[in-house]
């Protein structure tokens, strides 16, 4: 799976916040990610997080060369 920093990923169960996305801080063996609701950062083993995906939205780089 290609997950990277800086993607938000969308979650199938919600955090207790009641948001589903979150931003991705770290990638290794486990997953630092930060809610995108209120902002609670949590660690996940790779396995358990990949499993939970629905959705993975990449982090768009800026095509401007000013």
């Amino acid at each position: 799976m290609d997950v990277r920093v800086g993607d938000v990923l969308t979650m199938k169960k919600p955090h207790p916040c009641g948001a589903k996305e979150f931003l991705v801080l770290r990638v290794g063996m486990d997953f630092k990610l930060k809610c995108c609701g209120c902002g609670h950062e949590v660690m996940l083993p790779r396995r358990k997080a990949e499993k939970n995906i629905r959705k993975i939205t990449h982090e768009e780089k800026g095509t401007d060369h000013a």
